[in-house]
């Protein structure tokens, strides 16, 4: 069972809009403080279906404290980002030009290393756009509960049923639903202090968005060997858990792709949440090998 996030930025994140060509995006920008001995890159983090840059936030400090800036990104439809109402902006391809203007609009120095990272649908996202990048636009791509192609049959029904609901009924009406149907476990993590931020998060999400990604993610096609072509360093990383893409087709794509393999133990579908200082310490040490 993964941990709901946290929605309180850690010191020193400054909570700010990234001014893009292709629009405004919420971010949360985490900077190395002056005594780290210098900034050694930036890591651009990608939120995943249903979620939002809060999902990243306890690990924005241990990365910047490691010597990354860290900039969490609230996509466009997600959360504290504005989007249309027009399914079709909504594209893995629309998307994944969003993320190459994000990185364009990063304030960094001429040189500066830029990590990738997307989780769950963010890494569909994320991978969409390393391929569709000039070549060094990406110093790494980070996969984390990603996998690659389309999400596991159980959790396509899930999808399917959440996209129907969506096209039929309110945003508040599908929150109460959801709520409804968790099991108790789940309902007591959700009932907690952040209950509200999370049902405000959910409420603020443009259900375009989120009718467009939930089908998206039951049709992705397998793109491992356009990946694999690329002169990327790509890590997968992963909790020991997971039901969204089982670990050993995960563990099969970081084969095919000649890539990093971490597990993080202990952790589910959210390593970032469930287990966020060994996240953080696997992302460390996987950009510091590529410097």
């Amino acid at each position: 069972m993964s941990r709901p996030p946290t929605f309180t930025p850690p010191p020193g994140t400054r909570a700010r809009v990234l001014e893009t060509a292709r629009g405004d995006f919420a971010v949360l920008d985490a900077a190395p403080a002056r005594t780290t001995g210098g900034v050694k890159g930036s890591a651009l983090l990608l939120p995943g279906f249903t979620g939002s840059k809060e999902d990243f936030i306890a690990l924005l400090r241990p990365l910047a404290d490691a010597g990354y800036r860290a900039v969490a990104v609230d996509g466009r439809g997600q959360y504290e980002s504005d989007g249309p109402d027009d399914e079709s902006a909504y594209s893995l391809g629309e998307l994944a030009r969003d993320v190459l203007a994000q990185a364009a609009a990063l304030d960094d120095p001429p040189g500066t290393p830029l990590h990738l990272v997307g989780h769950s649908l963010g890494g569909l996202i994320a991978r969409t756009a390393a391929l569709a990048a000039p070549a060094g636009t990406f110093a790494s791509l980070t996969l984390m509960s990603s996998g690659p192609g389309r999400i596991a049959p159980s959790q396509r029904t899930r999808a399917t049923l959440l996209t129907d609901a969506l096209a039929a009924h309110s945003m508040a009406t599908v929150w109460e639903a959801m709520r409804a149907m968790d099991p108790p476990e789940d309902a007591e993590v959700n009932g907690g202090a952040d209950s509200d931020a999370l049902r405000t998060r959910w409420l603020r999400n443009s259900p375009a968005q989120l009718i467009a990604t939930g089908r998206q993610l039951c049709v992705e096609p397998d793109r491992v060997a356009e990946l694999a072509a690329l002169a990327l360093p790509v890590h997968v990383l992963s909790g020991e858990r997971d039901d969204t893409w089982p670990v050993p087709l995960l563990d099969d794509m970081a084969r095919r792709l000649g890539a990093h393999r971490t597990v993080v133990t202990g952790a589910d579908h959210s390593p970032n949440t469930d287990r966020p200082e060994a996240t953080a310490t696997a992302l460390v040490s996987f950009w510091d090998r590529t410097r």
